[in-house]
């Protein structure tokens, strides 16, 4: 199973103001050449796409839903609301990292697309994610939700390459060591 993060962060390394708000973020995701900075290519690759419920409210204030038919998990303890819209295509479970991980390879998936800040740091804790592909705008906010937290040992990882955009952003590669 392959596990992967791909994510953008301010350069002071937040992916959220503290209220979680994305406002700084380029709008849609998009820029204005059409450029989508391999978004659509890496979702090509990915089986699932597991978040956290604070994520998962997040997305549901966009005017679409960016995912497509994407299988999605959110990670709850709480009962949550799925739209209409949704149903099928979105599902709430309440397990550990490694616990879910194995149970969705149980049910074929090979390539999971981790999201939100603390369903990101359970992965990494877990020594479940093997792939960062991280987008820097080139804006600092100040404070909001760290990408990466506390961690009881290093993670090595190997630089794979970075590619920069004419808007000034920077999206880097990156595959854990070990």
């Amino acid at each position: 199973m392959k596990t992967s993060v791909y994510i953008a962060t301010s350069l002071d390394g937040y992916i959220a103001r503290s209220d979680g708000e994305l406002d700084w973020l380029p709008a849609n995701g998009i820029a204005e050449d059409g450029e989508d900075y391999g978004y659509q290519a890496f979702m090509d690759t990915v089986d699932i796409l597991v978040m956290g419920r604070c994520t998962y409210e997040q997305v549901l204030t966009f005017d679409d839903w960016p995912y497509g038919e994407t299988p999605v998990v959110v990670l709850s303890r709480q009962a949550l609301q799925i739209p209409e819209h949704l149903a099928g295509r979105v599902e709430v479970m309440a397990c550990p990292p490694v616990e879910l991980v194995e149970r969705l390879a149980e049910r074929g998936a090979k390539h999971l697309y981790i999201d939100g800040g603390q369903t990101i740091q359970g992965f990494l804790r877990a020594g479940l994610i093997q792939q960062l592909i991280i987008t820097r705008v080139p804006i600092l906010i100040g404070a909001g939700v760290a990408l990466f937290g506390s961690l009881e040992q290093d993670i090595r990882w190997r630089h794979l390459g970075t590619r920069t955009f004419a808007n000034g952003l920077v999206q880097s590669r990156y595959r854990r060591l070990g």
